[in-house]
């Protein structure tokens, strides 16, 4: 389990890297139904993502060797490590599938990674990454299935908790689970979790159904962020008894969200990034008279163009 003492720890060794990022409260008139709404806007991470968060945490836990470090991502957790590598004067090898978009290939190679494209989906490039771990002995970083990564990502949450207090429900998008691991692992309890999922990409959603982790087949606009096929043992270990709604909207919602970030708010954010706002606007996700909601805008690596 994850516990609250390692979130913090996290938070203090992960501290000169990251950056504290902003909540803007929505004005009054968004919604039907009362209550305050705020948005965390992770979005403006290092990065573009939440993913530093984990990445630094992992690395910074654990004796780097000289081979470096080695990751597979759909694009945002593996400019995380490669940007984590960089800043500590590692080598990164990233492996991505080929449905990562160009603007996050290119970042990698602006960071410095060696990039392997590997596979069609992010399974196949996990497959291939970790074949090349075991043949240069790289320490290998998970993108969300390993303990110190989901602690590290938990340290939103301490950040949320300061500045939104007393917060009924946080809404947040699920890929493999690590994100919202740790963010549930924080508030144990103390306001409700909310996981919201692409309808293509129901992982966190059919594991809930078989209390247990199940492969589902992903796709859609999303993807690259939150396309895996399994929710992650560890993560899963801490959502279980802690998350209890779980909302899919579709890729037709997720693509108004964007705009809607945009054109009212000047914010841009990936479709995974918007996921979460997009149960909110839409009304996938019905909130109670008075709630105060807070709604994760995990990711901002998006060209400006495909949002018009």
């Amino acid at each position: 389990m994850i516990t609250k003492e390692d979130i913090s720890a996290a938070a203090e060794r992960i501290a000169p890297y990251i950056r504290t990022t902003p909540v803007i409260r929505l004005e009054s008139g968004w919604f039907d139904v009362s209550g305050d709404t705020f948005l965390k806007l992770e979005s403006l991470q290092v990065t573009g993502s939440f993913k530093p968060r984990g990445a630094f945490n992992r690395l910074l836990s654990a004796d780097l060797p000289r081979a470096g470090v080695i990751a597979a991502s759909g694009g945002n957790h593996g400019i995380a490590v490669a940007y984590a590598a960089q800043k500590l004067g590692v080598p990164a090898e990233i492996y991505v599938p080929s449905l990562a978009t160009e603007l996050k290939r290119n970042v990698l190679t602006q960071l410095g990674a060696r990039v392997v494209v590997a596979g069609s989906n992010y399974v196949e490039a996990l497959a291939a990454s970790e074949a090349r771990a075991a043949e240069t002995g790289a320490l290998k970083v998970h993108a969300f299935d390993d303990a110190a990564t989901v602690a590290g990502q938990g340290t939103l949450a301490i950040e949320l908790d300061a500045q939104v207090p007393d917060v009924d429900t946080v809404l947040v998008s699920v890929g493999g689970g690590g994100f919202i691991g740790g963010i549930a692992a924080w508030f144990a309890g103390r306001a409700k979790i909310v996981a919201v999922e692409p309808e293509r990409c129901p992982t966190f959603n059919r594991a809930l159904f078989a209390r247990a982790p199940v492969d589902v087949e992903t796709g859609g606009i999303a993807a690259d962020s939150l396309g895996c096929r399994r929710i992650g043992n560890v993560p899963f270990s801490v959502l279980l008894p802690a998350v209890h709604d779980s909302v899919l909207v579709s890729d037709e919602q997720i693509r108004e969200v964007q705009k809607v970030l945009w054109e009212k708010l000047r914010i841009v954010s990936e479709p995974g990034g918007a996921t979460a706002f997009a149960a909110l606007v839409s009304g996938a996700y019905v909130r109670s008279p008075g709630e105060k909601v807070a709604v994760v805008i995990c990711g901002g690596n998006a060209d400006p163009a495909s949002i018009a």
